[in-house]
């Protein structure tokens, strides 16, 4: 299913970048739009995580530099029988963690400078077999692509603003003002709504992955709670589109909190703890 949605969004992302070269020039801007696209689509597949990476200024560590990390995550991996990732290190106060790569051999986990301050080691074991659930469910391309494109929709909406305003519709096709506002108005709200579609249930999953990993679904249902707490008090500094990659939504206010890309805390808590106590968790 992975596979499928990172095609429709390929497509999706064409057909927008499409439209907005038509609008703004017509034929010959919907041309070469669709050059764009195809470029776009190509470095999208390939080199998403290390653009998603540079976003958060995230350095790959050492073994030197992180050995807790480094020896939780191998833990991990050893048992489910997945390669060492690499082990990056967010220069962020913000208390939170991702995964991010192109498949289980290129995968990235990243993780702040605050939440090692913040958790306890057995609720970090539990967050970073959550971000490893993600590798093992394949989770981790789409997350990627999900935050480039998202980020790409945004950046359409500026440029159709910019191409629209001030031209007049003409019979070659030409923009006009209405079009333009639109996108600004409809693209970013777009985003949001393909984050939320894709993130919630791979939430769900990679919560239930990590716990049986971990063998320590309480740890983890602790340190969403701290870190869902933390994140209402310490603000993460980048790029909303990128919400849905952590594992608790690290932004809060505006459209970020209407259009959630996370489902409840207090949801997950309770399907950790359902497991915990041996108890079925209602789907």
């Amino acid at each position: 299913m992975n596979t499928v949605k990172i095609v429709l969004l390929m497509v999706f992302l064409t057909v927008l970048v499409v439209g907005v070269g038509g609008a703004i020039g017509g034929r010959q801007g919907a041309v070469m739009a669709l050059v764009l696209a195809g470029v776009m689509n190509f470095v999208t597949y390939f080199w998403s995580d290390k653009m998603v990476l540079a976003m958060y200024r995230a350095k790959e560590a050492t073994e030197a530099e992180a050995p807790v990390l480094y020896e939780v995550v191998r833990s991990i991996t050893t048992k489910a029988g997945v390669p060492m990732p690499k082990i990056a290190i967010i220069p962020q106060d913000a208390p939170n963690a991702f995964a991010t790569g192109r498949d289980p051999q290129h995968a990235v986990v990243a993780a702040t400078e605050g939440i090692l301050r913040l958790v306890s080691r057995d609720e970090l074991e539990g967050v970073l077999a959550h971000e490893i659930g993600h590798v093992i469910n394949r989770d981790v391309l789409l997350g990627a692509i999900t935050a480039t494109l998202a980020g790409a929709i945004s950046m359409l909406a500026r440029f159709a603003l910019w191409g629209g305003v001030g031209r007049r519709d003409d019979r070659e096709g030409g923009s006009n003002p209405i079009i333009a506002i639109a996108a600004l108005i409809l693209a970013p709200i777009a985003a949001f709504i393909v984050q939320m579609m894709i993130s919630r249930q791979k939430e769900y999953r990679a919560d239930e992955t990590g716990a049986r990993l971990s063998g320590r679904p309480l740890s983890l249902a602790s340190a969403l709670k701290k870190l869902d707490a933390a994140s209402h008090q310490i603000p993460m500094d980048g790029p909303p589109a990128t919400a849905h990659l952590f594992i608790v939504n690290p932004f809060w206010g505006g459209l970020a909190t209407l259009f959630s890309t996370h489902p409840p805390t207090e949801k997950r808590v309770a399907r950790l703890e359902e497991m915990a106590y041996g108890r079925t968790t209602p789907r």
